[in-house]
């Protein structure tokens, strides 16, 4: 049950800035060891554990044990959209207003935890709308039956997504972007195009950063299946 106090306690544990730097840094999708993330804040390791703890029993995150390791993630796609909301807030709370991360290679493409955010991420939910692909409003999204069949035909198994009406993560959701103010695409449906990305070479983690490259190849792809051109400088 949702209290207060239960409200409070989650706004204490991401009100610390080592805290919220930990958080950051598994916003990218991927499990980090307790010592990445002590580099990530920048403070020592018996220090990150004793957050790690507090992060874990609050269910912000979850631990994966794998032989002599322990490996973190943020605990579900709730807490990364808690953590992109808490980025736009942030960001206008000093009165002038930036919108997003000053790097470019972020602000273009980005992990948002498991879906691309960024310009490429607003751009893909765009085309997807005007085409009739999918229908996004406020505070909802859904795939539309002409959508399932042009994201099946791209090698998304958006039939499989679509009956598993089971699992917790909706098909499709919309996620205000941080940096275009404007939303991406969340839930099964921005998973499975991130991950299809990754698979086809299309878009590229970079190490340390939630950044994602965009490749001759994914620009390519972009243009022929959802008429989003490389924007001039990137």
């Amino acid at each position: 049950m949702v209290t207060n106090v239960s409200i409070a306690q989650i706004g204490s544990l991401v009100g610390d800035s080592a805290r919220v730097a930990m958080l950051q840094a598994l916003m990218g999708g991927k499990a980090l060891t307790a010592s990445e993330l002590a580099i990530a804040a920048g403070i020592t390791p018996q220090t990150t554990s004793g957050h790690l703890a507090q992060l874990s029993a609050a269910s912000l995150i979850s631990v994966t044990k794998q032989g002599r390791h322990r490996y973190h993630r943020l605990a579900s796609p709730q807490v990364a959209a808690l953590l992109e909301s808490l980025m736009l807030v942030a960001s206008g709370a000093d009165g002038t207003v930036q919108t997003g991360p000053r790097d470019a290679g972020m602000r273009l493409a980005r992990t948002c935890y498991d879906h691309v955010a960024g310009w490429v991420g607003v751009s893909l939910a765009d085309a997807a709308a005007a085409r009739g692909w999918i229908e996004i409003g406020e505070d909802s999204a859904s795939v539309t039956p002409a959508g399932l069949d042009r994201f099946t035909s791209m090698g998304i198994d958006a039939e499989a997504m679509r009956s598993a009406g089971g699992r917790s993560k909706p098909i499709c959701r919309p996620c205000l972007d941080w940096s275009e103010r404007r939303p991406h695409l969340a839930g099964r449906l921005g998973a499975a195009l991130c991950t299809h990305g990754l698979s086809r070479g299309w878009i590229r983690k970079r190490a340390d950063t939630r950044a994602l490259d965009v490749t001759p190849a994914g620009w390519r792809a972009l243009k022929e299946l959802f008429d989003i051109s490389r924007p001039s400088g990137a």
